[in-house]
């Protein structure tokens, strides 16, 4: 029986685009790049920011290190709350909760940010435990999240009563790293054929419907 439910934070819970592509855009300007294409943007929602500038704009890591940095310039100050709750996430929430759900966050987002995002809709209080990527890099991928998920609550041998709730293909190669099965919600920025090519658990298209499913599931 599913008992832990551990939500991605950006495309899952909160709509953060606006103010992850302003911050990008105003780290690729400050390194002489004019980049005004916001849908070539999007790209960088989700995925370590870090693999994304050396990626998508051919960046060595040294040079892609100081773009995160220039991007947390703005990100920590504007960005971070240039954000907005998906519609039924927090009645979501309140349900699973009220029916016995153990509720994590594990995010690819620096952890300081993701429990800044969390107080500012007033969402901590619903979960047990809240793991993001480290400042430094070395807890950075949603594998390395995931591992410190499982050892802050002791989850090493109770993974089949585990679901990782996402939006994007990393969160189903990440959950699938550590055996745990991904729900995917389709109204955050995973590409379709790519999330469908993970062959996800579960498709949901909206906080109501994920709702109902997890509540089915767990009266089975």
């Amino acid at each position: 029986m599913i008992k832990y439910l551990l939500f991605d934070l950006d495309g899952t819970l909160t709509e953060s685009g606006e103010g992850i592509i302003r911050s990008v855009q105003y780290a690729l300007d400050k390194l002489g790049i004019k980049e005004n294409n916001t849908e070539q943007l999007r790209r960088f929602i989700g995925p370590p920011l870090v693999d994304s500038f050396m990626r998508h704009y051919g960046f060595p890591k040294e040079k892609a290190l100081e773009a995160v940095e220039i991007y947390r310039e703005r990100y920590g100050r504007t960005g971070i709350f240039e954000n907005a709750l998906y519609p039924g996430v927090e009645e979501m929430l309140q349900n699973l909760k009220a029916h016995g759900f153990i509720l994590s966050v594990a995010s690819s987002k620096p952890e300081h940010y993701v429990r800044q995002i969390l107080d500012h809709f007033k969402l901590t209080g619903y979960f047990d435990e809240i793991v993001g990527a480290t400042m430094d890099g070395k807890r950075l991928t949603k594998t390395q999240v995931l591992e410190e998920v499982l050892k802050r609550l002791n989850l090493y041998e109770r993974k089949e009563e585990i679901l990782m709730i996402g939006d994007t293909e990393h969160d189903i190669r990440g959950a699938g790293e550590h055996g745990i099965e991904c729900v995917v919600v389709t109204y955050g920025y995973g590409d379709p054929e790519k999330v469908k090519a993970e062959q996800p658990f579960r498709i949901v298209d909206s906080a109501v419907e994920l709702t109902d499913y997890l509540l089915n599931l767990s009266s089975r």
